[in-house]
């Protein structure tokens, strides 16, 4: 779909890109594309298309910064409330778009997922993390609560979504009954197939080639998927190993200050040495401070590294992730169905032909109107079927947009590993001049430690 160059336009594809230009100017920019549901107050801006080049609206040209200033939405956990047998976990929801701040639980999110693929089958709709198991810990709740951070956010910014109004409730509604709200928006106005205009000649917009097109995007969506799930694995393991050396450094200092401040008598024979020990136990007692401070520096670094490395990475697989949901959807859905329809009316064809032979006039009758109905049904599909590769053509483009965002990723991990080194570097060269007392030899003068260059000269 993306990385090589656009087939022309048909010149069916050219009148009907004129034909719908000029009915746009003719209805202003504020004509509605989605009727109102009735029985609702409409209370949001109609949906907007997606930001097309003029003369091809297949094409997009969002970059990775316009799709992140779209929105950003904050997802923090707020104390539980006990129910009446399970304790529920609740979710502050703030957008900066919306300029809102609701409470949300996980059935909400649910509700909100749902009623988003109802409307739009055909795009990329992020999967939620899975629902809370008896007996979930802090570290399952809080992985979940980031998870949620990522699906709305991915949603937030998705150009479609972003401007429907089923968005706008989710993130802006105050009242109780969110749920009810969210199904009313999305079931008075069906899938987004039934109130785009150009639905139905999506076809005359697609290359000729779109299915080796498709399958091409597909697998090179696959292959950087599964690059990318093994670079999280290894920034993930960095990251714990940060945070794992910061508890190691801890116990060090606080080992080393237990051995300072141990109480036991010096024994008789060891009484010319006593002054040493004194003087070593004093200077063990003082590095617990320094070594606290290197367990906070490397503390730091694994946990900024969890949020500007990892969860970035966690952010692209889970777009990457709903690319690949929605080509299994459209295969599995749209060409599955298609396919048995197609077979549906062979046999009806097949029986059709039985009953006149064998002079059976009511069911010929019968069958004849069954196979007009089931021609509409294939109709309908096949155009469904080209609305769906039209969408998905599109998304891929997003994809694509958010591909430099690897710059962004590698440039925290290395601005995080200079700036750690360099933190932690300085608190070690702090804590050399206190080491002086520890290598003082049996004459009181001081035995420094020898480098590794002269170390590797001592024989073993």
């Amino acid at each position: 779909m993306t990385g090589r160059a656009m087939d022309p336009l048909t010149p069916a594809a050219v009148a009907a890109a004129a034909e719908l230009e000029a009915g746009e100017e003719e209805a202003g920019p504020l004509a509605a594309d989605v009727p109102t549901p009735r029985g609702t107050e409409q209370t949001v801006p109609e949906p907007t298309r997606m930001q097309m080049p003029q003369g091809n609206p297949l094409l997009l040209s969002y970059t990775l910064q316009e799709l992140l200033a779209r929105d950003t939405v904050q997802v923090e956990l707020i104390p539980e409330k006990k129910g009446l047998f399970l304790k529920h976990v609740e979710y502050e929801v703030s957008s900066q778009r919306f300029q809102s701040s609701v409470y949300r639980r996980y059935n909400d999110f649910v509700v909100f997922h749902e009623m988003l693929l109802h409307k739009f089958p055909y795009r990329m709709v992020p999967a939620l993390p899975p629902k809370r198991m008896l007996g979930a810990d802090r570290e399952f709740i809080e992985a979940r609560r980031r998870a949620l951070k990522r699906f709305i956010n991915l949603v937030a910014r998705h150009p479609p979504f972003s401007e429907d109004v089923v968005l706008k409730l989710f993130l802006s509604f105050s009242g109780s009954d969110v749920q009810n709200r969210l199904k009313e928006s999305a079931q008075c106005v069906g899938d987004e197939f039934l109130h785009c205009k150009l639905a139905t000649r999506a076809k005359d917009f697609l290359p000729a080639d779109i299915q080796v097109q498709f399958a091409a995007s597909r697998e090179l969506i696959r292959n950087i998927y599964n690059s990318f799930y093994k670079l999280r694995d290894r920034a993930e393991r960095i990251a714990s190993r940060a945070i794992d050396n910061a508890a190691d450094l801890l116990i060090f200092g606080k080992e080393l200050s237990a051995l300072g401040s141990d109480t036991t008598p010096l024994p008789s024979w060891a009484a010319l040495s006593s002054s040493t020990w004194g003087s070593l136990k004093q200077a063990l007692k003082g590095l617990s401070v320094e070594f606290a401070l290197l367990a906070d520096k490397a503390a730091q670094q694994g946990k900024q590294e969890e949020s500007d490395v990892v969860e970035k990475l966690n952010l692209f697989l889970d777009l990457l992730q709903s690319y690949k949901d929605l080509c299994e959807r459209h295969e599995k859905g749209v060409l599955h169905k298609h396919q048995r329809a197609l077979h549906k009316y062979s046999l009806m064809k097949r029986q059709m032909m039985s009953a006149a032979h064998s002079r059976e006039p009511e069911s010929v009758e019968q069958l004849e109107s069954r196979i007009v109905e089931q021609e509409n049904a294939i109709q309908t599909m096949e155009l469904r079927n080209h609305f769906s590769l039209y969408c998905l053509h599109q998304e891929t483009q997003l994809v694509h947009a958010y591909l430099p965002l690897t710059s962004h990723i590698l440039g925290a991990f290395v601005n995080s590993q200079i700036q750690g080194h360099k933190e932690m570097s300085q608190v070690w060269n702090d804590l050399k001049p206190k080491l002086h007392c520890l290598f003082a030899g049996p004459s009181g003068a001081l035995t420094l430690p020898r480098s590794p260059q002269e170390d590797s000269l001592l024989p073993c």
